[in-house]
């Protein structure tokens, strides 16, 4: 007698099909690993493109003009890691911003107070 199959997605038996299928069709596929994926840790990838992401949206706020300066403990507070940046451009002074795909930022200490110079790349910067 032949061992009854079901569906790991939703426990239905399996009637037809090959004999190795797990899933009624490819909605419960889906759900199935859609549902393991959240239970496992986010993997480092995820926990770094979320970041970037992050990171990104910050400076974006915060930068509409162009250019502008803003205590680094302000951006910090909402989630900011200046640790994760796509890349970098030094300019003529010696000065590394650090960018977050198109906005970047430098750190400086003005007046005893860490501060963040948010820029947005230009073309000049290639």
């Amino acid at each position: 007698m032949k061992e009854k199959r079901v569906c790991l997605a939703c426990n239905k038996e399996l009637e037809t099909g090959r004999s190795d299928k797990k899933f009624c069709d490819l909605h419960c596929k889906s759900s199935y690993h859609y549902r393991k994926a959240l239970n496992e840790a986010p993997r480092f990838y995820n926990r770094v493109d979320n970041q970037l992401k992050l990171n990104r949206k910050i400076l974006k706020q915060y930068n509409k003009a162009g250019k502008v300066t803003v205590r680094s403990q302000v951006l910090l507070e909402q989630g900011f890691n200046p640790n994760f940046f796509t890349h970098y451009w030094k300019n003529q002074k010696g000065d590394v911003y650090l960018f977050v795909y198109e906005y970047g930022f430098l750190k400086k200490k003005e007046k005893q107070i860490d501060k963040f110079i948010l820029v947005i790349w230009q073309d000049y910067m290639e």
